[in-house]
């Protein structure tokens, strides 16, 4: 998952970014281009995919896809290709602002390449600047809507002056309509831009994007999602962006585009602004002006807690309440609850603990921030999660670790020890895993040796034991929605504990399955009704499970599956193999030599049971046994849901991401 940022701006004082941009315009005006562009706005680098190595085949091929985009791009604005063959091929994409010149997008795409390859070594990235993004994968991501929003900082911030929701109303009437020109009217584009008048002294611009080879469904899809960020994080701005992998959304008080806007836009009178002007006409008459003041205060009211509800789900009303030490107060739903439990340190402390956050210490990098290690001064080990400072998203996050693990005790969930808020820092505290996590043992080709087959055993009954309490058995029913085996760490006796708990939601009693609109978690692990409809249940981490499952057998990453020639996804390949008799093809030959084949034969029954396509058919995870027990096969067939016959299956095939 990716960290989402808000960027807010100034009308006068804007700053140097500001003053970038009015630069590029002015120069545009006179036939001139800039051909530098300023610090990039966001890096995602996803390193859980892997990172290549210095002078490795992976590095050359990807030097000649990054000069080929930014030679290519520059023409049309738009451009994708591969380099390379088979376990090698890279893919690779560059966008440039449609209002960019052919000069500007050419020297954005050159220095995000430079960028790019000087700051990132993931094997899938993706770099945004002001008028360009670069994005390579060793995966196919072309034509694939996969929505990520993220929210570029800045340093330049000020916020309305008043009525901020009569601004969101007039923003979002002119974005939609520019979202519903790039998607479906300007298709060869897929780009515009548009002004709308709130009153007299201000004018709101807005600018929408996608990449060109989205469809004009999945375009619309994406500034849709883009759209929904862009209320929770800076409608009560001047000015605020979201960037996403295939879209982006911008609005600022000031013309910061080039070129003439595509709609100018005039918001339309309703029939309550009319019945408003007619009642100016009869302010002289009592009746008249008693309605016209109840009325008023009415629409103030409302008014004024719409704004408070919103303000409440803002970065600095959640690190009000988060700082609060009686209490965290916040739900997915906005409720209070009471977290007495957790313990608040002081940033001063996790400095001197991780070295200043030394580079030496770092033992992670996650989709929201770096993981280091720290000696606090009672000689005790910890880990300590330093959330990106920029990062909305992050914060989300933070806000469900602390309510989600300060609550849950359980031995196969990771400890959550404390956490520290002080200005721009938050920080996560949380009990030291000095086996790291599963994916090294599973896929590294060094590490995969040191594990025979009855420690994975114990590791798998770990993970089923962690989510049948999270499921079942805790004070409060959690689906953690993005489990893997990065996020499953291991302790000094090698027992596993889910970790990583922030995109987990918290279900009611009877509840049993929910919907969102913004899809989260890792491709190869998500269930394809979360993947394609946004609908998650407590099924959604039994497929996950499964997944793991058949990974741990085969020592093959789902994820990277695709790449080889064998089927398109792992799952399809596992199902291929059962329904002809050959499974044990599928177990790691190394695996097989330490562990019973009829062990290991049940457990990829199991797997295959967990990863059916119809959630319905899918066993509960209270409903598969302990692994070490031995009677899988025989307690799950003599269950009486008839449904989880392997004779029934039928396995999805989801693209990884």
């Amino acid at each position: 998952m990716l960290k989402i940022q808000c960027a807010r701006s100034k009308k006068m004082e804007r700053g140097p970014h500001f003053y970038f941009q009015f630069s590029f315009i002015l120069l545009s005006m006179f036939g001139l281009h800039l051909t530098v562009e300023a610090d990039y706005l966001e890096l995602s680098c996803r390193y859980e995919y892997g990172n290549y190595s210095t002078n490795s085949t992976f590095e050359s091929n990807l030097k000649l896809l990054l000069d080929s985009l930014s030679y290519n791009t520059a023409t049309t604005g738009f451009y994708n290709t591969t380099v390379g063959e088979g376990l090698h091929r890279i893919y690779g994409q560059a966008l440039c602002r449609g209002d960019a010149s052919s000069t500007a997008c050419e020297g954005c795409v050159s220095n995000a390449s430079q960028e790019i390859m000087k700051l990132c070594t993931a094997e899938d990235a993706l770099i945004w600047y002001e008028l360009c993004q670069v994005r390579y994968s060793f995966q196919d991501f072309f034509s694939k809507m996969v929505y990520t929003g993220k929210y570029p900082d800045s340093d330049y911030q000020e916020k309305l002056a008043s009525d901020p929701a009569l601004f969101y109303t007039y923003l979002m009437y002119q974005m939609k309509n520019i979202s519903n020109e790039a998607a479906y009217v300007n298709t060869t584009q897929m780009f515009a831009t548009g002004k709308i008048n709130k009153s007299v002294s201000q004018t709101i611009y807005g600018l929408v994007q996608c990449t060109r080879d989205m469809s004009d469904k999945d375009c619309y899809s994406c500034l849709d999602s883009a759209l929904a960020d862009l209320r929770a994080c800076c409608y009560t701005w001047k000015g605020g962006t979201v960037v996403s992998r295939t879209c982006n959304v911008r609005y600022e008080l000031y013309r910061f585009f080039n070129g003439s806007t595509t709609s100018t836009l005039s918001y339309p009178a309703s029939t309550g602004d009319k019945w408003k002007k007619g009642m100016v006409g009869l302010v002289i008459g009592i009746l008249g002006l008693l309605l016209a003041v109840l009325a008023g205060s009415c629409t103030l009211y409302f008014n004024r807690r719409k704004a408070n509800q919103d303000l409440e789900r803002s970065p600095r009303a959640l690190l009000n309440d988060l700082t609060n030490p009686v209490g965290v107060e916040i739900t997915e739903e906005g409720n209070l609850v009471s977290s007495e439990e957790l313990s608040f340190m002081d940033l001063a402390t996790l400095k001197a603990a991780t070295d200043d956050f030394s580079s030496s210490n770092k033992i992670g990098q996650g989709g929201f921030g770096t993981v280091y290690k720290g000696l606090l001064s009672d000689g005790k080990e910890v880990a300590v999660k330093r959330l990106s400072r920029k990062s909305w998203q992050g914060l989300e996050e933070f806000k469900n670790e602390v309510i989600l693990i300060a609550k849950l005790q359980h031995r196969n969930l990771v400890r959550l020890l404390g956490c520290s808020i002080e200005g721009d820092e938050k920080l996560l505290v949380y009990e030291f895993m000095p086996n790291k996590s599963l994916d090294m043992y599973i896929f590294d080709l060094d590490k995969r040796a040191q594990l025979d087959w009855c420690t994975y055993v114990s590791i798998i009954d770990g993970i089923a034991r962690g989510l049948v309490y999270l499921h079942e058995d805790s004070r409060l029913r959690i689906i953690h929605r993005d489990l893997k085996p990065s996020n499953v760490l291991l302790d000094h006796e090698m027992v596993a504990k889910i970790s990583d708990f922030g995109m987990a939601r918290i279900f009611c009693e009877n509840q049993s399955s929910a919907n969102t609109r913004r899809v989260v978690g890792t491709y190869g692990y998500m269930a394809p009704e979360y993947a394609m409809g946004g609908l998650f249940s407590v099924k959604s981490d039994v497929f996950s499970f499964g997944v793991i499952l058949l990974e741990i057998i085969s020592r093959k990453r789902s994820s990277r599956f695709y790449l080889t020639e064998h089927a398109q996804t792992l799952l399809a390949y596992a199902w291929k193999l059962w329904t002809q008799g050959r499974e044990l093809e599928l177990v790691d030959p190394s695996l097989a030599k330490s562990g019973s084949t009829a062990e290991i034969v049940r457990c990829i029954h199991i797997g295959l049971l967990c990863v059916q396509e119809d959630p319905g058919d899918r066993p509960t995870m209270s409903e598969i046994p302990a692994f070490s027990v031995g009677r899988l096969v025989q307690e799950l067939n003599q269950s009486s849901a008839t449904n989880l016959s392997v004779n029934q299956m039928t396995i999805s095939s989801i693209l990884p991401r």
